[in-house]
């Protein structure tokens, strides 16, 4: 009989390790954010991750599809490492630079249709929802005029993201 009350002891012990722990939330009711890391390895799925979602929404609002551009590609991840730089997010650089003047050193031709920023902890796809819900960032996701897309990010060390996305056409 003991044996079996210390077998039992044990196995509730164990399962009631392996239940999950419910969120932590904030002050809004909201879960409190994760730190998203992202491994160098990932770099590639995440902007085709990007393109792919925002295709998707495209698709949806009945807008053709953009395509990723090494040059938009160039002239986000310029933005999201001098944003951390500044430690602001906003569209203007440490030198003065506006999104068109990034858009141009980067030696894009097209036309600059609008560009969405962060600073964040939370994943691609968190961001991109984040964008949808307020109609400035969304307008710029679903331009109809966008032909091309550049994505990118910095992280700092302590997880902080931040995301530049250029739509051009």
């Amino acid at each position: 009989m003991a044996r079996l009350s210390i077998l039992l002891f044990a196995l509730i012990f164990a399962l009631s390790a392996c239940e999950s722990s419910a969120p932590r939330l904030g002050s809004d009711g909201k879960p409190l954010p994760q730190v998203y890391k992202i491994a160098a390895r990932d770099a590639d799925k995440i902007q085709f991750r990007m393109l792919d979602s925002v295709n998707a929404l495209r698709q949806a609002a009945g807008v053709s599809q953009v395509t990723l551009n090494a040059q938009l590609n160039a002239a986000a991840a310029t933005h999201s490492r001098d944003m951390s730089v500044q430690n602001r997010p906003w569209h203007f650089g440490s030198d003065g630079s506006s999104p068109l003047d990034r858009v141009r050193r980067a030696g894009y031709s097209g036309s600059n249709i609008g560009e969405n920023i962060s600073e964040t902890y939370e994943t691609e796809l968190e961001t991109l929802a984040a964008w949808m819900e307020l109609k400035d960032t969304r307008d710029v996701i679903l331009a109809p005029a966008a032909r091309d897309l550049g994505v990118a990010w910095y992280q700092e060390s302590n997880g902080k993201i931040w995301w530049t996305v250029i739509l051009g056409g």
